[in-house]
């Protein structure tokens, strides 16, 4: 009972230190330059307390629950004799993930001209082929650079010959398929796949799961762009709620929580009962760590309802409106270094990232400490958000920066060490979560409306933005850390060499 006690203290602490800074952001605007109607900002607070106790309870739902999970899963499959069985497992489970994550029910219904059902699975196809293709390269240790560079490759030239509408969409599902609920699993599974290895390269190939899950939804979409050429994409914004008492304000999240209750039983559902089955046959835990289990999984039901909840019926306003009016001031540049401090702190309220930053610290033993992470991370995701402002304002194609930016990322990759590398494009999934998703989008949203943008082409591909500057922001990182560890090397063979030059008679004396 002292272990959960402690555990909630400390995850409610993070979990606050996280979403204060967006609060204090939206509240300092909201009373200055951008005014917000009371309804909607009593929406924003009300979403904020909900937001924080679903961190906390997610937080450590997946490090009693997923991550164990996907590790002992992992670590079962890999060792498993029939490879063809494996991979086929492996396709099924990233297909059936894919299919209940939320956020792709909100993309399908975003994208014009293409049937929800065909969008979905063809996305869920991408993710499960790429995942066979991710176990594949850990189990016969290729590495990751050169498979990244030859996809990316493909995705550029694709990115030449699809609609302009259907683009920013395309690199925005890629974001969109590696959510809060998906992110956890496949990363333990990978961990566990690579713990069958006994190399000293194991370790740095734990790493680039989703990396290489989040080019499967971007080909797939970009081939439905090729074959169903949309000739509608208007997008029409929904209409800010009005609130007039505490009654209508219960009332819009009462109405959302049956219906994050239901998506998020769907998401976990195949999770679980892929584990049930493991556990019948090969795994064979024994109580205590079930029931752990078991509670863990509660736990993060619990919080990504109360989180999905509060961001989508809370933030998602606050953060519309937000754009609608500092895009409309006369000096509507604010929109960018306003959006950059945003991107700055929301990705540290982002559920997945806490996640990421625990298990590289686990698995590295502290050699790239959590601190870090979260610094490149932030700057990287600010970075992103001022590019996407840049974009609203002037309608600047996605290509002029997507193209640059991941060529800078791929060429870094040859350079860095493995495991930053794999590390900076798993990072590049997990910052896109819902935050991104319910906040910064609806903000782009608001400022492209406000300015008289096209929504689709300017305002989508905010996602892909946050998801390409943790690439090269990591690897930055890989460079500092290769740089102090090889002077630390040089320096101590200089000191072993000054003391070489004495005597050991001299050296006593000394």
């Amino acid at each position: 009972m002292d272990f959960y006690q402690t555990k909630f203290t400390e995850k409610l602490k993070e979990a606050f230190n996280a979403v204060l800074p967006i609060i204090g952001i939206v509240l300092f605007l909201s009373f200055t330059i951008a005014p917000v109607p009371s309804s909607i900002l009593l929406l924003f607070l009300f979403g904020a307390v909900l937001l924080i106790i679903g961190m906390m309870f997610f937080t450590l739902g997946a490090e009693l629950s997923m991550t164990p999970m996907g590790e002992k899963m992992g670590t079962k499959m890999a060792s498993a004799g029939n490879l063809g069985f494996v991979l086929f497992l492996c396709f099924l489970l990233g297909f059936v993930i894919t299919i209940s994550e939320p956020d792709l029910q909100v993309l399908a219904e975003q994208v014009p001209s293409i049937p929800n059902h065909i969008l979905i699975l063809a996305v869920a196809c991408g993710v499960g082929f790429f995942l066979v293709i991710a176990m594949l390269r850990m189990l016969f240790a290729k590495a990751l650079p050169p498979l990244l560079f030859l996809f990316y490759i493909v995705i550029f030239l694709l990115a030449f010959l699809i609609p302009e509408d259907f683009l920013a969409v395309a690199f925005d599902s890629g974001g969109v398929t590696t959510g809060p609920m998906t992110v956890p699993f496949i990363m333990a599974l990978g961990v566990g796949f690579a713990a069958v290895r006994s190399d000293r390269h194991a370790e740095d190939d734990s790493f680039g799961l989703v990396a290489l899950c989040s080019i499967g939804p971007i080909l797939a979409v970009m081939i439905l762009g090729l074959l169903y050429h949309p000739e509608d994409t208007g997008y029409t914004p929904t209409a800010l709620p009005e609130i007039s008492n505490s009654v209508e304000l219960w009332k819009c999240f009462a109405e959302g929580f049956p219906e994050y209750m239901r998506e998020i039983a769907n998401s976990l559902l195949p999770i679980v009962l892929f584990f049930a089955a493991f556990q019948m046959i090969s795994l064979k835990l024994k109580k205590k760590k079930l029931l752990k289990i078991i509670i863990g999984i509660a736990y993060t039901y619990i919080g990504l309802v109360l989180f999905l909840t509060g961001v989508n019926v809370g933030f998602m306003p606050a953060g519309n409106h937000l754009g609608q009016t500092i895009a409309g001031l006369p000096y509507r540049f604010l929109l960018i270094p306003l959006g950059m401090v945003i991107g700055f702190f929301i990705v540290k309220a982002e559920p997945a990232v806490y996640v990421l930053i625990e298990q590289v610290e686990e698995i590295t033993s502290g050699a790239i400490p959590g601190r870090a992470m979260s610094l490149s991370l932030s700057l990287g995701v600010a970075v992103s958000v001022g590019l996407a402002m840049t974009r609203v304002l002037t309608g600047i194609s996605i290509l002029w920066f997507i193209v640059p930016g991941y060529a800078i990322a791929l060429m870094l990759s040859f350079f860095v060490p493995k495991i930053f590398t794999a590390i900076a494009f798993d990072s590049g999934g997990v910052a896109s979560g819902p935050m991104t998703a319910a906040f910064l989008l609806p903000f782009a949203m608001g400022a492209c409306q406000s300015v008289g943008g096209n929504i689709v082409q300017d305002a989508f591909g905010i996602i892909a933005m946050v998801a390409m500057t943790p690439l090269i922001a990591i690897q930055i990182l890989g460079f500092i850390y290769q740089y102090r560890m090889k002077h630390a090397k040089v320096s101590e063979t200089e000191s072993a060499s000054y003391l070489d030059i004495w005597e050991e008679d001299d050296i006593i004396e000394l």
